[in-house]
């Protein structure tokens, strides 16, 4: 069983936001590292780049796959954890701490990202 913290929101694709105003900072998921195996490399979006809310927005590749990553929420990359291009298995063992992948300025804020309950369904 994988960690969920409470604190966070998650979407159907697994991914997780946490949110300081208009900020919220996105990783993808211990369940979702858990499945992808060994993470070896990330590409992430550029800084200043505009992402949409169910679009993909990077590519986290595994020693078993690649998988896109779709962005939480629409807004504009303020960030990116520039430390995952020498460390990205960084995600595998600190999804939602030295692992998060990018800060977003959220233009509209979402209603439809799920609470750690409802990921946990989901995942269960």
């Amino acid at each position: 069983m994988s960690a969920t913290p409470d604190n966070l929101k998650y979407t159907k694709e697994h991914e997780w936001v946490s949110i300081d105003g208009s900020i919220f900072t996105m990783g993808i998921t211990d369940y979702a590292q858990a499945a992808l195996g060994d993470i070896v490399y990330v590409q992430l979006p550029k800084v200043g780049e505009s992402v949409s809310a169910g679009k993909v927005c990077g590519e986290v590749e595994s020693t078993k796959s690649v998988s896109e990553i779709y962005a939480p929420v629409s807004g504009v990359v303020l960030s990116i954890n520039d430390a995952l291009a020498k460390t990205p298995e960084s995600i595998n063992s600190d999804p939602y701490g030295a692992g998060w992948l990018v800060t977003i300025e959220v233009s509209v804020t979402p209603t439809d990202l799920l609470s750690a309950v409802e990921y946990g369904e989901l995942t269960a």
